[in-house]
């Protein structure tokens, strides 16, 4: 008698696990984290400058590095889930982790003992072992969005994976519609209500909301175990990378072999190419069969994969060190578009009134940048698309590297209206006798901060969905979850070296006893001339741009292909993978 709670492969699976049943489960799940993650980070500046008592460089680097963290744990996610674990484990054990989290940092607003006591003639430094709280709660968080982020929505797809329906592909796109929505609403609601709760009932109730959504949302993924596909972890592509290096190291003194010697090299059972391509040659001598008895298994797969690897394999690395450069391309904007913290310091030092008593949240604004981006995207697809594809032949309208570099010269622009804005607002706080009052409001609308926000957010939606379009143009459809991989790299080192940044500009421009750029008190700081730095880092960011855009010459690539290169591929698993490739770029 077959055990129904054994884990299913696509083609085990039976008709009464996954499908439409389980929506509501994955959906929930991921909307209320989304909600309860987001929702911290706008004002969490905020609560480290008044709460911590640490300056505004120092509170804003530990932010950089809390996201850079963040960035960088979805890579391991994804190799654990692939490799070992499945999609349902780590993202069960990502969702408790990132509920002991949030309980943490919630247990740092309610116990006293875990902050220095408020300011009153000095501001004490919070202790070691208070910060070591603080930073435990940042780091169980990160470790929870690694699970959750990179396996979520592939998670999902998993559950209508059923080849023998005809509907399974228009089921697929209405789970990604519904799942995107969730996920634009969730940040909507972060950014808003969360960031409002925050600001006017304390940081108690404001980080005790996050932890009962928290809590919502992994009541909502487990109720539903019994209903779940869960596919059995596969080898992961990380892996098949590390074994093409090392194939190709070992067998360095080996020679090639004739041109066409196609029989020289290993197909494998998943190769669909007949021989290696001639660029990065190196590599090539990791497909090479030096001895078909002792190298080859009966059914023609290598005995030992760390020995010999498939043409497929090589030529996979080879697209993924092709695209490094333009990759690179991305980290600047990047570090413009993940500027959180000193914009709502800057807000809150602006008269943020709107309608009545009702003033918005300096941690809101983001949501104009977020908003713009969306609205953006609809226009672009719904209206603009099919006029602009009659004059470019292109089915996605502006060429995907146009669109990349239309972002970057957007995001200068974003770069230097915040300087010019800022220079307005630090003119004004001293025409008012404010040098020295660092928490009085400037008569000056924070309204002026929205355009800053709309550019980024404009800037991102044409570089940043430009970047995993490329990504999984120029990539085997088998690699599409390499283009989440490579944004998220990319959002983590740029967050790293906007620290880095933010600690250079700290460090030097106080030299001589003068005061900081980055000072905690805005109207004695210089933020007009950090902004400056980011112009003009983004503008030459925009000429390398255009030279590694010119050096990467056309997208199409000559290939030995077989003419099935992809035909017998199942469509639908085709889907699942896209689906791992169209993580939305605001999420990270």
């Amino acid at each position: 008698m077959e055990n129904p709670d054994v884990e299913k492969t696509p083609e085990q699976h039976v008709s009464r696990k996954g499908g439409l049943r389980t929506i509501p489960f994955v959906i929930a799940n991921e909307a209320f984290e989304k909600i309860a993650s987001f929702g911290l980070l706008p004002n969490m500046i905020l609560y480290l400058t008044m709460k911590y008592h640490f300056d505004a460089a120092t509170g804003t680097s530990i932010l950089f590095i809390w996201v850079a963290t963040s960035n960088f744990m979805p890579i391991l996610g994804a190799f654990l889930s692939d490799s070992y674990l499945g999609r349902y484990l780590v993202i069960g054990m990502a969702t408790i982790v990132s509920l002991m989290g949030l309980i943490v940092l919630w247990l740092t607003a309610i116990l006293k003992q875990a902050k220095p006591p408020p300011c009153y003639e000095i501001c004490i430094k919070p202790n070691a072992g208070q910060i070591a709280l603080l930073f435990t709660s940042f780091v169980l968080m990160s470790i929870g969005a690694g699970g959750i982020r990179p396996c979520s929505l592939a998670f999902g797809a998993d559950q209508f994976d059923n080849p023998e329906n005809p509907n399974n592909e228009r089921i697929l796109h209405s789970f990604f519609s519904w799942y995107y929505a969730s996920v634009g609403i969730s940040l909507m609601i972060s950014l808003t209500v969360i960031v409002y709760i925050q600001s006017e009932y304390g940081w108690v109730v404001g980080f005790g909301v996050p932890v009962g959504l928290m809590l919502v949302s992994v009541i909502a993924f487990f109720f539903g175990t019994n209903l779940y596909i869960k596919m059995k972890p596969n080898k992961s592509m990380f892996t098949g990378f590390a074994q093409v290096t090392a194939a190709a190291w070992k067998n360095r003194h080996i020679d090639f072999p004739l041109k066409d010697s196609n029989g020289c090299y290993c197909h494998g059972n998943d190769s669909k190419l007949v021989a290696p391509t001639q660029r990065l040659r190196f590599l090539n001598k990791a497909c090479i069969i030096q001895n078909p008895e002792k190298d080859l298994n009966p059914d023609g797969s290598a005995s030992d994969p760390w020995n010999l690897c498939t043409i497929q394999q090589v030529e996979q690395l080879k697209s993924l060190i092709k695209v490094l450069p333009m990759w690179s391309t991305g980290i600047v904007i990047a570090i413009t578009i993940s500027q959180h913290s000193f914009p709502v310091l800057q807000a809150n030092t602006m008269n943020r009134q709107l309608i009545g008593n009702f003033s918005i949240p300096s941690g809101s604004f983001g949501v104009f940048g977020i908003f713009t981006l969306t609205i953006w995207i609809a226009i672009y697809d719904r209206i603009l698309v099919p006029h602009i594809t009659k004059y470019t032949n292109n089915p996605r309208g502006i060429p995907i590297k146009y669109r990349m570099g239309i972002g970057l010269f957007l995001s200068c622009l974003a770069s230097a209206v915040s300087a010019l804005v800022e220079k307005k607002r630090r003119a004004r706080a001293l025409e008012e006798g404010l040098a020295e009052l660092p928490k009085a409001v400037v008569k000056m609308s924070a309204m002026w901060l929205v355009p800053q926000h709309c550019l980024s957010g404009l800037a991102e939606a044409f570089n940043a969905i430009g970047q995993i379009e490329f990504y999984y143009s120029q990539f085997p459809k088998n690699m599409a979850s390499i283009a989440v991989a490579l944004f998220t790299f990319g959002m983590a080192i740029a967050n790293l070296i906007a620290s880095l940044i933010v600690t250079i500009v700290n460090h030097y421009s106080q030299k001589g006893g003068k005061e900081s750029w980055v000072s905690t008190n805005f109207n004695k700081g210089h933020y007009d001339y950090y902004w400056w730095i980011l112009t003009i880092l983004s503008v030459a960011n925009l000429f390398y741009y255009i030279i590694c855009s010119y050096l990467y010459g056309n997208f199409e690539e000559e290939k030995v292909w077989n003419k099935d290169e992809y035909e017998d591929e199942d469509k639908n698993g085709a889907m699942i993978e896209m689906a791992k490739s169209k993580e939305s770029p605001i999420i990270h």
